[in-house]
């Protein structure tokens, strides 16, 4: 059995437990439950507050985690950073009133900063060379310099709205988070083996979110030319069709490059060009 901890509430959680689902792993947490076991994957769920995750994973209570790199790396636990899952991004920044003047990272020098996350910040004031006074707080951080508190805050910016709202605009981007897979470093071969099926299954759905299967008619004598632009998983499936000289083309196609790839599918005279999604891809 492998035990895995989750955000019980907040950001993360929905998205995390989609995660499992898409791999086929039927869990319930009815009632509110704080623990749960898989019904078809030797996995125990534990839903807790995501800034304890880390030390959970660190203490061997759970064995893998879901939290955002951002808390990973404050807390800064010895545990392995398995999987960047893709999922929850956002950035951590440093914001300052908007009628303050801001030109340079050297403007923060002498200043009053609150935060939540008060050890990535000071490792990059360090690294920057700049003194400036860190107040740690938990909750609200933006009301801090309406309130006289401090002169900037540092804390996580998805849309920034809420920056806008209070006043804030942002200066400097610290660090760019998302939601990460995390793992004891003292697993048993037993749980290892767990991890790498589990692992297996996280991959599949990855890629296949990011990956598009494309079928489409063409030419005999551009066939080399689409070839060359449809590499596929190793190359493109082509298939003869009753119509002499021309065949049936299937592939798979990169989210990112996949409008590229139609334009010139197209100048090399491809027909009924079919899009359809992937639910898993495993290579």
């Amino acid at each position: 059995m492998l035990k895995i901890a989750i955000q019980k509430s907040g950001r993360l959680f929905e998205d995390s437990i989609k995660l499992l689902k898409e791999c086929g792993i039927e869990i319930s947490n009815g009632n509110k439950q704080l623990k749960t076991v898989a019904d078809n994957f030797p996995l125990e769920i534990y839903f807790l507050r995501d800034d304890d995750i880390p030390q959970y994973v660190y203490d061997g209570v759970a064995d893998i985690g879901i939290v955002g790199e951002n808390v990973l790396l404050e807390k800064n636990k010895d545990i392995d950073l398995v999987y960047r899952l893709g999922f929850g991004k956002c950035r951590l920044s440093i914001a300052v009133p908007k009628g303050v003047e801001y030109s340079s990272i050297q403007d923060l020098q002498g200043l009053k900063i609150a935060t939540t996350y008060s050890t990535i910040l000071q490792n990059f004031l360090t690294e920057k060379k700049i003194n400036a006074e860190i107040h740690e707080i938990s909750g609200s951080v933006e009301i801090a310099p309406g309130i006289g508190l401090a002169h900037a805050i540092c804390d996580l910016v998805s849309s920034g709205s809420t920056l806008f709202t209070n006043g804030l605009k942002e200066v400097e981007v610290i660090l760019k988070s998302e939601a990460v897979l995390t793992a004891n470093k003292n697993l048993s071969p037993e749980q290892k083996e767990i991890l790498e099926k589990l692992l297996l299954r996280i991959n599949a759905v990855k890629k296949a979110k990011n990956s598009k299967y494309i079928m489409l008619n063409a030419p005999n004598h551009q066939l080399k030319n689409i070839s060359a632009v449809l590499p596929g998983m190793k190359s493109p499936t082509i298939v003869p069709l009753p119509e002499e000289g021309w065949s049936s083309v299937q592939s798979v196609v990169n989210e990112n490059d996949f409008w590229d790839i139609i334009e010139k599918l197209k100048s090399f005279e491809a027909e009924g060009i079919i899009v359809l999604p992937i639910e898993k891809m495993i290579v």
